[in-house]
């Protein structure tokens, strides 16, 4: 039996009114349910860092693999350190020497100011000669014009005052030189302190640059990608592997601009993922953009006809993190809910919240 066309029109049109209408039902449902909210679409993200060689060298060992969950300060790898513990024997055998030079400039200064003591005796004890030279030479005159005493004794006398002379300042003499001599070993002693010091921060230096091939995680994370392997020659700051930090997890988003100016830091947010829309995962807006851009081709919202739109960012709980961290993922889409009245409870798609 064939149906008549026109009861299959009707039909149709019946079954169109239908899907219309059901379709303006859930468009009504939604508008219920998100009555006093503002939301946008992001994908959770996370704070990621490179562990990467701070020189030059070849990869000796890389101890751990993609998806291990690392600690502060756990090594994660290391590079060949070969010329650079020749280099710490070179720097510490140079440290050596310059001890040696100071033990050997400090040695000469004793012995300089012992021949200066030495010196300063020796002038005292001209200084006594010349005044009984002086002395004798006084009696002798005395003597002479008395006629006691010949011409010839006073001549001697006062030679022997002249040469008393003589050999007062060849000591002085002596004593400056030693003086001075003092003066040039102490010297030697402040430069061989200084090379010693040198010696010290050059093997300061290599100590650290071993240090620095020991590459250890900056914080706790997990590795996310290994971008070199055991053996491979790597320039300075040539990148190892990839850490993400997901205690530092937060989900970005985009508001239009008559909505960005009402958020403040602080206000919570509540996000569902696609791949879990069964949770509602709390969060707090940790950052708004202060100059607004234009929406990315990403980002989908809910009014076309909005052009300018402010980036916000809305920061996951590090306590709800760490509880849950096997089953933090970056990458993952969802949507990101605002209230604009505080006063208002939140709708009830929104209420199963994960606990911290």
């Amino acid at each position: 039996m064939t149906i008549p066309k026109k009861i299959l029109i009707a039909a149709a049109a019946i079954a169109a009114i239908a899907a219309l209408g059901g379709y303006a039902w859930l468009q009504w449902k939604e508008t219920q349910q998100n009555a006093g909210l503002v939301g946008g679409n992001g994908r959770i993200e996370a704070t990621e860092v490179d562990v990467a060689t701070k020189y030059a060298g070849r990869v000796a060992e890389i101890l751990v693999q993609e998806g291990d969950f690392v600690q502060a300060g756990q090594t994660l790898a290391r590079m060949q350190v070969d010329s650079l513990l020749a280099q710490q024997r070179e720097a510490e055998a140079s440290r050596d020497r310059a001890l040696q030079a100071v033990a050997s400039a400090r040695a000469q200064v004793a012995l300089r100011e012992s021949e200066h003591t030495a010196a300063q005796a020796l002038i005292a004890q001209r200084e006594a000669d010349l005044d009984a030279a002086q002395r004798r030479a006084a009696r002798s005159e005395t003597l002479a014009r008395e006629g006691a005493s010949s011409e010839q004794e006073l001549d001697d006398d006062r030679a022997r005052v002249r040469s008393a002379q003589a050999a007062l300042k060849a000591t002085q003499a002596q004593a400056q030189a030693a003086g001075a001599a003092i003066v040039a070993a102490r010297t030697q002693v402040a430069g061989a302190e200084s090379a010693v010091k040198a010696a010290d921060a050059t093997v300061q230096r290599i100590n650290a640059d071993l240090a620095d091939s020991e590459l250890a995680a900056p914080r706790d994370g997990r590795v996310q990608l290994r971008l070199a392997q055991p053996g491979e020659v790597l320039g300075g700051g040539g990148k190892l592997l990839n850490l993400v930090d997901l205690t530092d997890v937060y989900m970005s988003f985009f508001l239009p601009e008559t909505v960005a100016g009402r958020v403040a830091l602080g206000t919570e947010v509540r996000i569902v993922l696609d791949a879990a829309p069964q949770y509602v995962i709390p969060a707090k807006v940790s950052f708004v953009a202060s100059t607004a851009q234009f929406t990315p081709k990403t980002v989908e919202t809910a009014s076309e006809r909005q052009k300018l739109m402010f980036r916000v960012r809305a920061r996951i709980a590090p306590e709800l993190l760490r509880k849950h961290i096997t089953q933090v993922k970056t990458g993952l889409p969802g949507q990101a809910w605002i209230k604009l009245d505080e006063g208002r409870d939140w709708p009830a798609h929104l209420h199963n919240v994960v606990a911290p």
